[in-house]
């Protein structure tokens, strides 16, 4: 195990449960800035590690066992493009985040098609028209950083305070947290609180995806 690796499951964990860093430390009892990444390096410069008793309070807060966790901390290296290394791993579509919103990407329901996506593999996961995209720029931040890979899930049930991807009826695919979901109306946080938030009418929402993985 290597320190970056225990921090990107944490955060991986974390994502998956619809939480930021400060959200997980939050729900298990723990100081909010516990898992911030101004703590995990020292002031002296050297590595600072969770405690076992932290990751054990956090399991507990989510449900998750020391199995799923130990997956998380091994599983996230091995979401590389076009690799199949990580076993017998399902490789999944993956696009960039700011190509999603063009043409032949997604069929009408919202479903990835064509020849245009890259791969990577995937330990495991029971969606079958699962998909990846690879975050750019800073509109997700703190949350998700440039560079790093989310898993996205059609067939997830959404719930208020997910991480969802979502298509408007006018084509433009963006990645936002559900605020709140009526009968007639949707209303989105962006993750970064820089950046605006929306609100749209059903009938201008073509689709919604959870996501439910991240490779932080």
């Amino acid at each position: 195990m290597r320190h970056d690796d225990i921090w990107r499951a944490l955060d991986a964990l974390a994502a998956e449960h619809g939480l930021s860093a400060s959200g997980l430390a939050r729900k298990a009892g723990l100081d909010p800035t516990a898992f911030n990444p101004s703590k995990r390096i020292g002031a002296d410069g050297r590595a600072r590690w969770p405690s076992t008793e932290s990751v054990a309070k956090v399991l507990d807060a989510v449900g998750r066992g020391v199995e799923d966790f130990a997956a998380l901390v091994s599983g996230a290296p091995a979401l590389t493009r076009g690799s199949s290394r990580g076993g017998a791993g399902r490789r999944i579509p993956l696009i960039g985040l700011a190509q999603a919103g063009g043409d032949g990407y997604f069929d009408d329901g919202g479903y990835p098609v064509g020849g245009s996506w890259d791969e990577i593999s995937l330990p495991d996961i029971g969606d079958p028209n699962a998909y990846a995209l690879e975050i750019s720029g800073e509109s997700m931040e703190p949350v998700f950083r440039d560079g790093d890979v989310v898993i996205v899930s059609p067939a997830a049930p959404v719930r208020r305070g997910d991480r969802v991807v979502v298509r408007t009826a006018k084509g433009e695919v963006m990645a936002k947290e559900l605020r709140r979901q009526s009968a007639k109306r949707i209303e989105l946080a962006s993750l970064n609180p820089a950046h605006p938030s929306y609100s749209f009418e059903l009938p201008e929402i073509a689709w919604m995806h959870r996501i439910v993985w991240a490779s932080q």
